[in-house]
């Protein structure tokens, strides 16, 4: 799994994303109010702002899910998950949970500054 370089994710500092109402988020022509947009212009801005954060909370949490299944397939655990156990959870293949683990044990060894 090709992940972006740790310093290459921290430079990146996408606009937050913010929840939307519930009252929004349940009209499905409701996209964090870019469809009220006019201006092309300030359309592509905000839909590449959210484009990247979503993509940074995706990486985030990527990482917070391989460092769970690394924590909970730790041989020191006493109730320690296999990675059949970890992927039928995840709802991954047993082999991508166990490179997830492997990951995560890598990020558990070398926490970024």
């Amino acid at each position: 799994m090709a992940q972006p370089e740790r310093n290459e994710r921290q430079r990146l500092r996408p606009a937050p994303l913010l929840f939307e109402p519930s009252e929004a988020a349940a009209d499905p022509e409701h996209f964090f109010d870019l469809e009220s947009m006019e201006d092309p212009k300030d359309l592509l801005a905000r839909a590449t702002e959210l484009t990247l954060a979503f993509r940074a909370a995706t990486d985030r949490a990527v990482e917070f899910q391989a460092v769970a299944a690394a924590q909970l397939a730790d041989p020191r655990r006493f109730d320690r998950l296999t990675p059949a156990d970890i992927a039928e959870r995840a709802e991954w293949t047993e082999d991508y949970a166990k490179k997830m683990i492997e990951f995560g044990r890598s990020l558990l060894n070398d926490p970024a500054p």
